[in-house]
Order: C-alpha cells, then structure tokens, then sequence
C-alpha cells in the first residue's frame, strides 16, 4: 500500500512539474540577422521649384532584430553610405549627383562611412498589423529620434517601412544658388528589411 502512495506521489509530482513547465513564457531573446544583400534602402530627393527628383539606392553593411516571445523588441542597423548610387547616373564615374551626394555638401562618406539606425521601442498594432518603430537614426554622427510605421511579414521574415527625413536635421544643409534648383529639405525612404 505504501509502495502504491508513494508511486502515485511521484507520478502526481512529475505531472505537475511537465504541467508547470509547459505554462512558463519562453522570456529568450533571438537575434535575427539582416540578409543585406536582400535587403535595400531606396531613397528620393526633390527640387522644390522643379517637377523632377533623383532616385537611388544604398546598401546595409549588417543588421539584427531581436524578438522576445516572438515580439519585436529592438534592433540596430549599419548603412554602408559608400554604396550610394542614382539610377540615372549609374556610370557617371563620380562626377553628377552621387559625386555631389557623397561630398561634404552631403553625406561627407569620406568622414562618415556609416549610418546607423538603433530600434529602441516597438508598439503593435494589431488592428493594422502595423508596427510603430521608435529609434535613433545617425548620420554623421549626429544623433536624432525617429519614428515610423512598419508593416512585419512573419511569413517572408521581411519589414517595409516609407518615410520621410528633414536632412537640416542631421548637419545636411547644402543649399544651392540658383533659386529655381532649390532642393527640398525632405529625403524619402523606401526600405526593404530581409531576415
């Protein structure tokens, strides 16, 4: 009889501990890298008296997001500002936009290589399915907060995100002299994250 109690205690205590277990949040953080070269920051500047823009591209160096109980709780990204380029002057060997982007008038990339974007809060929305990135973006070592709205594919493991910069706000105040080649303070952003 005492064998029987005591055999039963154990298997009780055993279910118990399985049942315990099984109830208990995985509280692990998974780092999920960038595939940089699946992913791509597409970017537009305007004129402000002009109907034309010029449009391009620039590489990530690496990246990660991480999760926590499958939630997107932070992240941080290096831009390669090297690898500007502008679609219409691909083979201009330096001397159009992308001379002038990459020069002290700009991006200074001599200087300043890099960029970085840090994710330091994520709300979900689960209504939209959106994602509110909150973070600081750097760029020649100035540092601003950001926010922007992002839509997470669980599926593809892809983030794509628009939005708009005031360039003044990081140190890039090039103006030009001739008022009808006016470049507007807003550069847009079209991203493309692949983990």
């Amino acid at each position: 009889m005492q064998k029987t109690i005591s055999t039963l205690i154990i298997t009780l205590s055993l279910s118990l501990l399985v049942n315990a277990q099984n109830n208990t949040k995985d509280d692990t953080k998974v780092i999920h890298s960038l595939v940089t070269n699946q992913s791509i920051i597409n970017w537009t500047g305007s004129y402000l008296f002009k109907y034309y823009e010029h449009k391009g591209t620039v590489d990530f160096k690496k990246g990660n997001l991480i999760t926590k109980n499958g939630n997107i709780i932070g992240g941080s990204f290096v831009i390669d500002m090297t690898t500007i380029s502008n679609e219409e002057y691909r083979l201009d060997n330096g001397n159009g936009p992308i001379g002038h982007l990459k020069n002290s008038d700009f991006f200074d990339v001599a200087i300043y290589p890099e960029a970085k974007l840090e994710l330091t809060k994520v709300t979900y929305y689960s209504n939209t399915n959106e994602h509110r990135l909150e973070g600081n973006l750097i760029i020649k070592e100035i540092s601003k907060p950001i926010m922007i709205k992002a839509m997470v594919d669980d599926v593809a493991k892809t983030i794509k995100t628009k939005f708009k910069i005031d360039r003044r706000d990081w140190g890039i105040n090039y103006e030009s002299k001739f008022k009808d080649s006016a470049i507007s303070d807003a550069i847009a952003f079209d991203i493309l994250l692949q983990f």
